[in-house]
């Protein structure tokens, strides 16, 4: 199948349910991507699900860039998007194009930014270095210290008015998609309908043209899973159960088998007149 494009997404706007999902490193890459999803985004969830960071804050540019290298050297079909980490782009324009251009040549094909109106200079300035870019707006976790925490957007008349501004002004900026995060469905079906470019939901409802998921969330590897994703798979159980497995085996003597046992000797030899040898005694003879 053709690499999916930028262009392709667009044009998936109101034809085909767009799918994304995180992942950070080349063997979950090839996974997904053999699953079929649309897009990878190499998520600042890398932070809290990798590195154990207790929010987004915590990942650098630096470790964005290196997870989006090991997610390009996959070469997924899937379109590669580069998130954005926390102070990366926030200062100037300048600053922000300068990030988007690292997560270029680290092999993402768009970048990703958290942040609405008070951000469209950024956007436009990206999309001006030929990058294309990936609004986000709803929560925007690097900004949960503003709003006091997770908290849902979109329900009450002046966050809803903003959020439809928002939306607008990245569409305006050069945006080519935009994810709303964890906000009033009918809110997130409002702003469907108004842009003409995709909406990617998460936590949002099922009215937009796409939804993203963070993929420890999927698998059940998160320790915590929020509310509005789903976990298609305990896979923390099955790794436990496995290694519990392996440790096991080992202490009982079971593993390795004969058939893990693959290394041999390549000519007979005395290897009890090699140690008598080491230990000043007669030179080892081959048997």
């Amino acid at each position: 199948m053709d690499k999916v494009t930028v262009r392709d997404i667009v044009r998936m706007k109101g034809s085909s349910r767009i799918v994304m999902v995180t992942a950070y490193d080349y063997p979950t890459a090839k996974i997904v991507d053999s699953a079929g999803v649309d897009m990878i985004l190499v998520g600042d969830s890398l932070a809290m699900v990798v590195l154990g960071y207790p929010t987004t804050h915590g990942v650098t540019l630096r470790d964005m860039i290196r997870h989006t290298m090991a997610v390009a050297r996959a070469k997924p079909r899937a379109l590669v998007v580069g998130d954005m980490p926390f102070g990366s782009y926030e200062t100037s324009n300048s600053r922000a194009v300068r990030s988007a251009i690292a997560f270029v040549r680290a092999g993402a094909e768009a970048v990703k930014l958290e942040g609405g109106s008070e951000y469209a200079d950024r956007v436009k300035a990206i999309v001006r270095a030929g990058i294309p870019v990936m609004g986000h707006i709803g929560l925007t976790p690097q900004r949960h210290l503003r709003y006091g925490g997770y908290r849902p957007r979109g329900r009450r008349l002046e966050e809803v008015r903003q959020l439809l501004l928002d939306a607008e002004a990245l569409q305006e900026a050069g945006a080519f998609s935009i994810v709303i995060e964890f906000t009033a469905a009918e809110v997130a079906e409002l702003i469907t309908r108004r842009l003409q470019i995709p909406t990617i939901c998460i936590g949002s409802g099922p009215h937009c043209d796409g939804q993203v998921l963070v993929l420890h969330d999927i698998l059940g590897l998160s320790d915590h899973i929020p509310p509005f994703a789903k976990k298609y798979v305990d896979l923390k159980q099955v790794i436990a159960q496995a290694v519990s497995s392996y440790v096991r085996e080992v202490r009982e003597g079971l593993f390795p088998g004969p058939e893990h046992t693959v290394v041999r000797l390549k000519e007979p030899l005395d290897l009890e007149s090699l140690l008598k040898e080491l230990e000043g005694g007669a030179p080892a003879k081959q048997c």
